[in-house]
């Protein structure tokens, strides 16, 4: 796997983990209707691009945020997303992340993409949503993590699970 998108998908798992950890610490984020939609909403579209990456055997499963009653079922879900990165990360030779994928979700025109850039799109679509939550905490009166790419470089390309 190309260097660059394997520390893309290394820094989503810390920054993702960064982000969850603040949130679960104060009641007023653990409660935040924005905060838990756009984080289900993340973790649903990590879940979509690795299953787009993938064989594709089984169908896509939508999930909705009523689906998830606490914030510790999201988090369950957000693991599972993160399980699944981990997976097609270890799995895709360099070969296979150059194969092109042809997406349905996209209409006049189709898209076609190689798994490399599917990945990345998954990468920073999760930065835009990060930092939208990081808005969202400084709201409530929180101070949201450094997740900035630089700084995980920064701090030695430290490892993040949820």
């Amino acid at each position: 796997m190309n260097p660059m998108l394997r520390d893309l998908l290394d820094h989503l798992l810390w920054a993702d983990a960064e982000h969850w950890r603040v949130i679960a610490a104060h009641p007023a984020a653990r409660e935040d209707r924005v905060i838990r939609e756009r984080l289900h909403h993340m973790h649903l579209v990590q879940h979509a691009w690795t299953w787009a990456a993938g064989d594709r055997v089984h169908a896509f499963i939508v999930s909705k945020p009523g689906e998830f009653p606490s914030l510790e079922a999201l988090r369950a879900y957000a693991r599972g997303s993160h399980d699944a990165i981990v997976r097609r990360r270890d799995e895709l030779s360099d070969d296979q992340c150059e194969e092109r994928l042809t997406l349905d979700w996209f209409t006049d025109p189709p898209l076609a993409l190689t798994r490399t850039e599917a990945l990345t799109q998954m990468a920073m679509h999760s930065q835009w949503h990060r930092g939208q939550n990081a808005a969202r905490l400084r709201e409530l009166g929180l101070e949201p993590p450094a997740v900035d790419l630089i700084v995980w470089w920064w701090k030695g390309r430290p490892s993040g699970r949820l």
